[in-house]
């Protein structure tokens, strides 16, 4: 008997890999993950991008439930916090 598919569960994995599929975004994602977590301003200085843009593509990890920013007094320090994406980039970059 075959499975039944549940297209909801694919619908989600493509959103995250939506994401992550931008250079810049993989980049952050990984660097998150071998950083532990890091702010705005390292993640610029990195990237050699304006704040803006990559606070623009925090907010679209942000959305998809790859990262989440935890307050820090004045700053922010953003984390990876989806399993199967980490798992995804250790298998792209191993």
């Amino acid at each position: 008997m075959k499975e039944i598919v549940d297209i909801e569960k694919y619908e989600a994995i493509v959103h995250k890999l939506k994401a992550i599929a931008h250079p810049y975004r993989l980049c952050i994602v990984r660097g998150l993950i071998m950083d532990d977590g890091c702010n705005v301003s390292t993640m610029q200085e990195c990237l050699k991008l304006p704040q803006s843009t990559v606070s623009q593509h925090l907010a679209k990890l942000k959305a998809a439930g790859i990262v989440e920013g935890e307050r820090k007094g004045l700053e922010i320090c953003y984390k990876v916090v989806d399993e199967d994406i980490k798992k995804i980039v250790k298998v792209l970059f191993d």
